[in-house]
Parts: C-alpha cells; sequence; structure tokens
C-alpha cells in the first residue's frame, strides 16, 4: 500500500523525527510505500500533490494542530499522538489499511503560517488541560532559548555586573565588549519579557481559537505588571480562555456577528481578563509566587537535594512527555525570578536531562550484546542527543524495554539533579547542554554530577538487562525502534 504522514510534536525537535523515522521503519518491514512530511522546527518539503493523490491512507501523527489538512480531502485519515507512532508504528499502519474514507472540513486549521494547536475533542477534562498548557508551552521555548542563551552570552561576556550597563540606545561602541555583552543581555531581556504574555496569549488560543489571543496576551501582560509570574500567567491564559468560549456562545444579530470576532470578543475579553488580573486575581497569585520563591531560596542541604532528586526524575519519567515538560516548565519560570536557588534548579534540570541519552549510548557501547542491532544503532546519535539537552534520545530504547530502561534512567538522572543541587551549580541558560558549559557556574562540579548520573543509569540498566528477565529482551523489542534516531 502507499500511505503519506504528517508527523508534529509542541516543540518540533525531537518527536517530530522520531515519529516520523518510526513510521518510515515500519512501512520498510511491511513492504509498503510511506511518504513523511515532518512539520519540526527544521521544517521538511511537504507532501507532493502526486503523493497524495496516490496514497491509499494518511496518517495525521501530531501532538499539536496539523497544518493544510484539507490536502488529505476524501482520503481515509489516522490519527494519533506523536508518543504513538513511536512506541506502536506498525499498528498505526494496520489502522491505516483498515480505515474508511473520511472527509476532513474545511474548518481544520489553515496555511502553516496561521498558529496551530490540537486539542482532543472527546478527550477528558484533564487531558485537554495539559494539551492546553501544552500548546502555551510550545510557544513560549523558542523565546525562553533566545532570551535565555543571550542573557547567559551577556554574563560570559561582560561579568555578572553587565545588567548595570547603560542603555544601548544612549551609548553602544561596536569596539568595546562589553556594549556587545551589554546588547546581548538587553535583547535577551527584551525576549524574556514575552514570556508570560505568551504563555496566557497561547494556552487562550488553545481553548478558544484566534478570538482568545488578544484576551490572553493582555491577561498575561497584566499577570507581569502585578507581579505575578508564570503562575499568574497560567490563570490568566485559563481564564482567558473560558471568557472568550463564554462570549462566543452569546446569540448577537447577524449585523454584529461579523464584527464579533476582530472587534467585540477581544474588546470586552480583554477588559474582563484585565480587570480580573488587576483588581481581584493579581495580589493574591503575587504573593502565592513570592511564598514560592521565599521558599525555593530557602532550600539548602537535603532540602535542596530532594527537590533536584525529584526533578531529576521527574525529567526521565516519560523522556520528553507532559510530566518532563512540567518539570521543565517549573525551571524556566523559575529564571525569571532571578534568584539563586532558581538557577541552581534550572541547571540541576539540564543535568538530569542529558543523563538518559548518554546513558544508553554508554551502555550500548560497554555491553553491546544486551541490545538489537536497531538499538546499537541508535546509540550514536544518543552520545549528540544526550549532550545537546535533548531527552528524547532514550525514547527506542525505552520503547523496546520500558519496564528496565525507564526506572534506570529516573535513577540516573536523580542523582545528577541531586549531587548537581548539592554542589550548588548554577545556570542561566534555559539549554544547550554541555554547549553552554561555559555559562555554568561551577563547571567541573557539573561534569561531575552528569557523568555520575551516567555511570548510575547505565550501571542499572546493564544490570537489569543480565539479572532481570534473562533471554527475554529481544521478544520484548518493537520492530520499529530498530532505526536510526534523527535528530
Amino acid at each position: 500500500m502507499k500511505f503519506v504522514a504528517v508527523t508534529a510534536c509542541p516543540t518540533g525537535i525531537a518527536h517530530t523525527y522520531m515519529a516520523a523515522e518510526a513510521l518510515e521503519q515500519a512501512a520498510r518491514e511491511r513492504g509498503d510505500e510511506l511518504s513523511v512530511e515532518t512539520q519540526g522546527a527544521a521544517g521538511s518539503d511537504p507532501l507532493s500533490e502526486q503523493d497524495i493523490a496516490a496514497a491509499d491512507a494518511v496518517i495525521l501523527a501530531a501532538d499539536v494542530g496539523v497544518s493544510d489538512r484539507d490536502r488529505f480531502a476524501g482520503k481515509p485519515v489516522v490519527e494519533a499522538s506523536v508518543k504513538q507512532a513511536v512506541d506502536s508504528a506498525a499498528a498505526l499502519l494496520e489502522r491505516a489499511a483498515a480505515a474508511e474514507p473520511m472527509r476532513v472540513g474545511s474548518g481544520s486549521e489553515g496555511p502553516s503560517s496561521e498558529p496551530s494547536t490540537k486539542v482532543t475533542a472527546n478527550a477528558s477534562a484533564t487531558v485537554r488541560l495539559r494539551q492546553w498548557l501544552m500548546t502555551g508551552v510550545s510557544y513560549v521555548i523558542p523565546f525562553v532559548a533566545a532570551g535565555g542563551l543571550l542573557i547567559a552570552l551577556s554574563f560570559a561576556l561582560g561579568g555578572y555586573q553587565i545588567t548595570e550597563a547603560p542603555d544601548v540606545t544612549e551609548r553602544f561602541d561596536p569596539a568595546s565588549l562589553t556594549s556587545w555583552a551589554a546588547l546581548a543581555n538587553q535583547i535577551g531581556t527584551a525576549a524574556f519579557e514575552f514570556l508570560v504574555p505568551v504563555l496566557a496569549g497561547f494556552i487562550a488560543f488553545a481553548m478558544a481559537e484566534r478570538p482568545a489571543l488578544v484576551p490572553g496576551f493582555v491577561g498575561g501582560a497584566a499577570a507581569v505588571a502585578v507581579g505575578a509570574g508564570f503562575l499568574g500567567g497560567l490563570i490568566a491564559g485559563l481564564l482567558a480562555g473560558g471568557v472568550v468560549l463564554g462570549l462566543r456562545r452569546l446569540r448577537v444579530p447577524s449585523a454584529v456577528a461579523g464584527i464579533m470576532p476582530v472587534v467585540v470578543i477581544p474588546l470586552f475579553g480583554s477588559m474582563v481578563v484585565g480587570t480580573l488580573m488587576f483588581v481581584v486575581l493579581g495580589k493574591p497569585i503575587a504573593a502565592a509566587m513570592t511564598a514560592l520563591t521565599d521558599w525555593l531560596n530557602g532550600l539548602s542541604g537535603t532540602n535542596a537535594m530532594l527537590l533536584g532528586a525529584v526533578l531529576g526524575g521527574m525529567i526521565a519519567f516519560d523522556l520528553g512527555g507532559p510530566v518532563n515538560k512540567v518539570a521543565y516548565t517549573f525551571a524556566v519560570g523559575g529564571l525569571t525570578t532571578g534568584s539563586e536557588t532558581a538557577l541552581e534548579i534550572m541547571a540541576a534540570v539540564m543535568a538530569a536531562g542529558m543523563v538518559p541519552p548518554l546513558a544508553m549510548a554508554l551502555a550500548a557501547t560497554v555491553h553491546a550484546k544486551s541490545f538489537s542491532p536497531g538499538e546499537r544503532e541508535s546509540s550514536r546519535p544518543a552520545w549528540l542527543l544526550g549532550a545537546s539537552f535533548i531527552t528524547e534520545g532514550a525514547i527506542p530504547f525505552a520503547a523496546s524495554d520500558p519496564f528496565r530502561v525507564i526506572p534506570s534512567m529516573i535513577l540516573g538522572s536523580a542523582s545528577a539533579g541531586a549531587l548537581s543541587m548539592l554542589f550548588g551549580v548554577t545556570l542561566r541558560a534555559p539549554h544547550g547542554g554541555l554547549f553552554v558549559l561555559p555559562l555554568v557556574g561551577s563547571p567541573l562540579l557539573y561534569l561531575l554530577a552528569i557523568s555520575a548520573g551516567v555511570l548510575v543509569a547505565a550501571a542499572v540498566v546493564l544490570a537489569a538487562k543480565s539479572f532481570v528477565g534473562r533471554g527475554t529482551a529481544e521478544t520484548e523489542r518493537l520492530p520499529e525502534t530498530e532505526g536510526a534516531v534523527a535528530a
């Protein structure tokens, strides 16, 4: 058979390409033809009209909206998450082969230049809430990466006192390193100022589509103004989405209906959300954020190690999934406070996130016979993925042997997180892995924490493969994971 597929994850980095790889591998094993369009951060060539016309079925493996769905009208369409594509690509192809033609309506997502989200219509309230929040986080991450790395670079070039440099619009010397450091700091700070409004705006967008963007952004800006921080942004986004959903249900005269999305809903939605955030909810949320910041700053010794272990375990729990993103978002949100403990938490989370791919790459290198040929192939890119803080590099190993791999990774990541907190390592960059090592406070201790976590995880997983369920490893492996991971 001939299939076409589109893969897309919230961040558009690792899961997007792993899902594509898994589907391609499963199609080869079935003897089918498959063309994949990866709507990820790096982009890909779109599916050709000829491929779509010749396709017997369409697979949409996405956790965000698939752009330009109207192309597939009249074709059998199977929808799934990227995790389902990574874990059970063969089953998805079976579903697609048996699917009945269905029409993708004109109400689906528009061209790729439009922002997109994916919220399952019949999902439970908990699942829908997670999808709303993940949509907001997915749009925040580029701002976090750009702003955080620029700020970290400015400190590396000009020291921590660079924050006191005069505005570059008043004085900028192209021949001065200090001026360039100040410029990087001020650009990064400007990018960071968008974090909470973008988070709130796209949470609201996920709930109520484009009419909710303006109330969401306004609510997020109000949260910043009253000092409510990330927590205020989350609440403002949910509030804006709920208000706009209510406004869209109002019956209005036909003369007014045409201006509802562009005038009435943004106007009244912004007024309601802004009033609630400034007058009613802002101060209590700001007080809660202050209490949380004070508690974090008061952590030391065993308590700090425990927090690092918990966050590290969360990072490895689902290797880039929702639990991982909760821990990462918690760390990133702390960066906006500028506290020393928040910088230590960011370091612990990044250290923990590098452990799983590095540990599996090490284990597959030193004891290759415990792994399948496909896993040994996946171990080579896992070195680079781990060093780059892309935890998803361990997914091929976890998908084929979850009961031995995942607990081992949790132990290793928890160890790295705990040690990083114990050593008091700090990090101002929200991403970059070992490539931002010059921006790390106490880099040698940081490397020690990561190395210890990698050794713990690799030793435990090899012990588990040797003594737990000996002889069953090959039957547990899924065929779709036996291929190189596309980074």
